[in-house]
């Protein structure tokens, strides 16, 4: 199993399968728009821009679930978005990424890829799993992780072979 047997609604609210993204990279991040780390917008906007021309990509999945820091409809968080960081990047409708109506996705990136302690609990905002080119959870960044941090890791993702046949 990996992240291509997913599908999610993209914040336009039309059903999306994630193995349009096989072979790239993939940075999946759980986002809020009224979070502490809400500027982290800009750093993986920047990420994206640096690197999308490589065969990756960053997928923000908007969650209300911490402190409802993510009050917005899917509209409201496009255009903040947008307005205030100029994301580009692939966006999601609103989901549960922990509990029992947690997204299948979530559920799927926190069992494969835990946290501190092998705690398989997401914990906040802002938390980020780095997926190869095969589909495959590599690795989970806390929240406090700035999204420049993930570049070396990204970078050696990238300068891999992947085993998946186009």
């Amino acid at each position: 199993m990996n992240i291509y047997q997913f599908s999610a609604q993209n914040i336009k609210g039309e059903e999306q399968s994630l193995e349009q993204y096989k072979g790239k990279v993939i940075v999946v991040v759980n986002t809020a728009s009224k979070c502490g780390f809400t500027p982290q917008f800009e750093g993986l906007q920047n990420l994206y821009e640096k690197y999308k021309d490589r065969n990756f990509v960053i997928l923000g999945f908007p969650c209300n679930q911490f402190g409802g820091q993510e009050p917005g409809d899917e509209e409201e968080i496009q255009s903040f978005c947008q307005r205030n960081y100029g994301v580009d990047f692939p966006m999601f409708a609103k989901v549960d990424v922990k509990g029992d109506n947690a997204h299948p996705l979530f559920q799927y990136l926190a069992e494969k890829a835990p946290g501190i302690l092998g705690s398989k609990a997401i914990k906040w905002n802002f938390t980020k799993f780095l997926i190869d080119k095969d589909g495959e959870p590599v690795q989970r960044f806390s929240p406090k992780t700035a999204p420049e941090d993930l570049e070396h890791d990204i970078e050696q993702l990238l300068e891999e072979k992947t085993d998946v046949v186009q």
